[in-house]
């Protein structure tokens, strides 16, 4: 299982701090340092809608010129931005063999993802 976000994101803490609470072993795969290829992009894109992979609300969204935001209109637009500005992206974002398992965290979303386990 691997856990995708920023080491400084309170979000990406929070769900690190839960998944060792609960002893759930896992991969922190940090986006400043790794970034993220085309055929992981790609292949989340293809379980989930980049708008919900992309966040708008965010303040890496908000810094962008309009002429960038404009230019992200589907999924092929969203994964070069996804690619360069990797804080865009929703985290944390945890995936196992390569499907996502939750996107964000949410302390009951996750009790309840490995309640079945």
């Amino acid at each position: 299982m691997k856990l995708y976000g920023i080491p400084n994101c309170s979000t990406v803490k929070k769900a690190r701090a839960w998944l060792e609470q609960h002893a759930i072993a896992y991969e922190f795969h940090d986006f400043k340092k790794l970034g993220l290829d085309a055929a992981t992009g790609q292949q989340w894109l293809t379980q989930q809608p980049w708008e919900k992979l992309v966040n708008r609300s965010g303040m890496t969204w908000r810094n962008l010129s309009d002429a960038e935001k404009n230019a992200v209109v589907d999924a092929a637009s969203a994964l070069p931005l996804m690619q360069d500005k990797t804080s865009v992206i929703k985290r944390p974002l945890l995936v196992d063999n390569g499907q996502i398992l939750a996107l964000g965290f949410n302390d009951a979303d996750y009790s309840q993802l490995f309640a079945k386990e």
